[in-house]
């Protein structure tokens, strides 16, 4: 079947980890990555970090095959780039109606002042490009002779898997609250970012859907402009720890503590049938790296379940450090898998 991840508040939530620890832990037959270059992905792994920006991240697994889904963007600098750095070039397919970015949509983006001024764009010529997608301008990856050898109909390929009985992950972009149908509008992203607008950038349908996994971090975070609910004052988030920057522009987040109102609020909408909370550790700093439930401090426990209660909706994963490994896993106490 399809699992699908996705993030609940404002991007930033850590997917990325998630996606990796997946696909170690599952080994799934196929991965896929929807959205674009505006949203960074960090997967840290023996060692080794990786900011990626388009190549699924569980590429970590050398066994599963990656795949960018058709309504994904991507400038092909960028892609040849972390294919190389990922090493996956003998397990990536791109599927033909991928739109490709060029340096006219990037220049075009960045002197557009309502948007790098009032929305806060990451400047990476996304939105220009989707709205050329949209005008049926914009070229895409059957366009490019260097990028024939990875041509595949990732829909056929994705169901084709499906029915066999394999199982295929699909990645997410950004947030919730950055969806350009369920965001604060104007400061949203060009894209919807909930479960079904991913679904429909993959080219399948719910039926296939066995799991929609929602990742929160254990705070909120946000970059650019827009409301952002209970926002902490500076001084207070670097007295906690809570001073992050972000992947694609390096920019400094916004730092709010964890809102259940949102949160709710985006389990609903995006139908989540499993949470997963990233940086446990940060509110608890003896959580770092433990990977059993029962090894947690016991404020730790009580504020997961505290939360679980409010959410309505199983907490199945906690991340608890950098690593992709850095994870207790209870969807089998919790979802008998």
């Amino acid at each position: 079947m399809l699992n699908l991840v996705v993030g609940g508040f404002y991007g930033d939530e850590g997917k990325g980890k998630v996606v990796s620890y997946l696909s170690l832990k599952d080994s799934p037959k196929l991965a896929l990555r929807t959205g674009s270059v505006n949203a960074g992905h960090t997967v840290s792994y023996m060692g080794k970090t990786w900011k990626l920006r388009i190549i699924p991240s569980a590429f970590v697994n050398p066994k599963v095959e990656l795949g960018l889904a058709p309504g994904a963007l991507t400038p092909l600098d960028l892609l040849f780039k972390e294919l190389k750095e990922t090493e996956s070039e003998n397990r990536f397919f791109i599927d033909p109606h991928v739109g490709i970015i060029t340096e006219e949509e990037i220049k075009e983006e960045r002197a557009d002042e309502h948007l790098m001024r009032t929305v806060g764009s990451t400047g990476q010529g996304v939105g220009y490009a989707e709205s050329k997608r949209i005008l049926r301008k914009l070229k895409l990856a059957k366009d490019y002779e260097e990028l024939r050898k990875y041509i595949a109909n990732i829909p056929d390929k994705t169901i084709n898997y499906i029915e066999r009985g394999y199982d295929v992950l699909v990645e997410g972009t950004q947030g919730h609250y950055l969806s350009l149908y369920h965001g604060d509008y104007p400061y949203v992203t060009s894209r919807n970012t909930t479960a079904s607008g991913i679904l429909n950038e993959v080219g399948v349908g719910p039926k296939y859907v066995d799991e929609i996994i929602i990742v929160f971090k254990s705070y909120v975070t946000r970059v650019g402009e827009g409301p952002l609910e209970g926002e902490l004052d500076e001084v207070i988030a670097q007295k906690y720890g809570l001073v992050e920057y972000a992947t694609v522009t390096g920019r400094k987040r916004r730092v709010a503590s964890f809102n259940v109102t949102l949160a709710k609020e985006a389990i609903k909408i995006n139908s989540a049938t499993q949470v997963a909370i990233t940086r446990l550790d940060t509110l608890f700093k003896s959580a770092y790296k433990i990977r059993e439930y029962l090894k947690l401090p016991q404020e730790a426990k009580k504020w997961v379940e505290d939360l679980e209660a409010q959410l309505k909706t199983p907490i199945t994963l906690l991340g608890t450090g950098e690593d992709a490994l850095d994870m207790i896993d209870l969807r089998k106490e919790k979802m008998g898998k």
